[in-house]
């Protein structure tokens, strides 16, 4: 007998308990144990850091600005470019792309930390002081960063720091708004909420809607057939969008219909990135959107829709920055009758609030489509708010308590993505066992077959390359398109390689695995493809080049080798070195990936998870290199299966 609604999400609350409590424990560790050199590393501490100017930006809040050091300023050791690193390799300030990770974002909480003068300017030695206030990012890019500090006060401690530097803090308000959304889920009585719940776990069949199909000549017949679903359903639906598939293009288009029915829609995503991109491909499409939250990558174009431009753009918002000033002007001056000073700033006080809400009802009365990711929709902003319908793209990436944050907004539900890709990601061992990772749209998926609409001709991938991949996660109900099936770019090529290697190591760092035996052997690989194409054509014709690896370790690693190969240097702005997760979303003309497992124990770690094989393999479009040890990797059947296809076209 299956378990009642209740009881799995109950289950699901227990898990994500053991998430939370996994997370405060290893950021403690994190944070005591763990020295800067390595926080850096990781991308979750930026050190030293310079402070710059500071003010008040639109939303009124005190900002500051900070930057960190440029690339190749310092390396593994504390050694400055120039000097040689851990691979013996001699540094240089030139990067294929940024050397620094980097994991802070907009909207992430973060902490500042200073050393003790008896510590070296490397972070070597020395106390860490943490401060005691929490900041919040409001704006990331490349090197510099604006954060939101509680107040002005928060500042002057920060410049009274020896050397400064500032952290990823545990992201509580996030664990905070899913357990409130899974509390509000299974305590509903009645209700949509209620209904919904029962629904999505439960074989009860979903109401649909009985009008005549739409006609949508430009799209296939499957993107037709999906907008149609969309459009039909009373209460929920699935896009299921394999690679290269045309599932945003689908997206929006049954948005952009939605929208000639109903007057206004939620759209969200797990991620910043997965919510700027649905959003800029709207606006393409010329619907008005609002984007609440800041986004990820802040372009021109994108910052026109963003609630923050809207608001410094209304006619009223000088007015209101010009009231805000007053305030804290008499805030700041101690000077005249103290009764009379309060009377003012409530008067003041009064009238900015006026102000705001009238230049906050006309922004969002102009939206058609607000956006955010899925806790976003928890914003004061849209406190109150119900819509008719919700759109969660990505869905196969968001944990289930973080789709019913945005859920108790909405009165039905479609869902997007691709549950045979990349899964949320789950820290916690015991959460990861109890099944945590399995989303909502899985659970539909199995529930509700007949909600799903899968997306059949996919328009990336030639077809020696699509075949496998369809064969082994989509039943083989997948096509390509015409004018991708024989592509290639070379006459006579072979659209897709396994080149044999040998054995792995920890990095110098001990966090990840390296094989500097496969990282040479996978630049040596690629030289070799390059040269047969030509540099001459290589160059005109952009022809762009993805190196993928599962290993953070092994990525760092070809990200230095590729730096300081002369070789590489007319090539660099076409190659982009990422791991699997790094690539999700994107596509490259020629895929390279480094495997990075070789022993004689036949243990591939993470490589288990097929998913994620399946997102590096998909992002090919005309060739595919594989670069691993075949008498490890193929004692497991997928591999086998793999290095079996490849030997069969090559």
């Amino acid at each position: 007998m299956a378990d009642n609604p209740i009881s799995v999400l109950q289950r699901q609350r227990t898990l994500l308990q053991a998430e939370y409590a996994y997370e405060k424990e290893e950021f403690q560790r994190l944070t005591e144990a763990t020295g800067i050199d390595r926080k850096v590393e990781r991308g979750i501490a930026w050190y030293p850091l310079t402070i710059g100017r500071s003010y008040h930006n639109s939303l009124d809040q005190f900002v500051v600005e900070v930057s960190r050091p440029t690339p190749g300023s310092f390396r593994q050791g504390g050694e400055k470019a120039g000097a040689k690193d851990s691979t013996g390799i001699t540094g240089s300030t030139e990067d294929i792309e940024d050397d620094e990770p980097t994991l802070f974002e907009p909207g992430k909480p973060v902490c500042f930390f200073s050393q003790d003068a008896s510590g070296d300017r490397h972070g070597t030695g020395g106390l860490l002081h943490y401060y005691s206030f929490v900041a919040q990012v409001s704006y990331v890019e490349n090197n510099r960063m604006v954060i939101a500090l509680p107040s002005p006060a928060a500042l002057e401690q920060l410049r009274d720091a020896y050397r400064l530097g500032v952290q990823l803090y545990l992201d509580e308000q996030t664990y905070r708004l899913m357990f409130e959304a899974l509390d509000d889920v299974i305590n509903a009585k009645h209700g949509r909420l209620a209904d919904l719940r029962e629904m999505f776990h439960s074989t009860l069949p979903c109401g649909k809607f009985t009008f005549d199909a739409v006609r949508f000549p430009w799209l296939n017949t499957s993107q037709q057939a999906a907008v149609n679903e969309v459009l039909w359903a009373k209460d929920v639906a699935v896009v299921h969008g394999p690679p290269g598939t045309g599932k945003t293009t689908t997206l929006v288009e049954a948005i952009y219909e939605t929208l000639r029915r109903e007057n206004q829609v939620l759209v969200c995503a797990q991620s910043n990135m997965a919510v700027d991109w649905i959003s800029e491909k709207l606006v393409d499409r010329g619907v008005s959107v609002l984007r609440i939250g800041n986004p990820t990558r802040v372009t021109d174009k994108m910052l026109s829709f963003t609630y923050e431009r809207r608001f410094e753009s209304h006619p009223l918002y000088t007015e209101l920055w010009a009231v805000r000033k007053a305030i804290r002007d008499i805030y700041a001056s101690k000077s005249g009758n103290s009764e009379s000073r309060h009377q003012k700033i409530a008067r003041l006080k009064d009238r900015a609030t006026d102000l705001e809400y009238t230049i906050n009802q006309a922004i969002f009365a102009d939206a058609k489509v607000i956006a955010s990711t899925l806790a976003g929709s928890a914003n004061r902003l849209l406190m109150g708010m119900k819509f008719g319908s919700l759109f969660i793209d990505e869905a196969a990436q968001a944990l289930e308590a973080a789709c019913w944050i945005a859920i108790r907004k909405a009165h039905r539900v479609i869902l997007a993505g691709d549950h045979r890709q990349l899964p949320p990601t789950i820290k916690s061992p015991e959460a990861m066992r109890g099944g945590l990772d399995k989303t909502l749209m899985q659970y539909i998926v199995e529930n509700k077959p007949k909600a799903v609409s899968l997306l059949t001709v996919q328009y990336r991938m030639c077809d020696t390359i699509m075949q496998f991949p369809n064969q082994e996660f989509y039943e083989g109900k997948l096509q390509s398109a015409p004018e991708v099936k024989y592509r290639g770019i070379l006459d006579w090529d072979t659209a897709v390689e396994w080149v044999d290697s040998g054995a792995e190591a920890e990095s110098s760092a001990g966090l990840s695995r390296v094989n500097v035996a496969e990282a040479e052997l996978t630049l040596a690989t690629l030289q070799r493809y390059f040269e047969k194409i030509g540099k001459e054509r290589l160059l005109e014709e952009n022809v762009d080049v993805g190196i993928i690896s599962p290993y953070k370790g092994q990525v760092a690693l070809l990200r230095r080798m590729l730096r300081h190969d002369k070789y590489w240097k007319p090539f660099r702005r076409l190659i982009t070195v990422n791991t699997v997760d790094g690539f999700q979303g994107q596509e490259r003309d020629v895929i390279v990936i480094s495997l990075v497992r070789s022993n004689d124990d036949g243990n591939i770690g993470f490589l288990h998870d097929l998913r994620r094989m399946n997102v590096a393999i998909t992002r090919a479009r005309m060739k595919l290199l594989i670069i691993g040890d075949r008498s490890t990797l193929c004692r497991f059947p997928f591999y086998r299966r793999l290095a079996e296809y490849i030997d069969e076209h090559y």
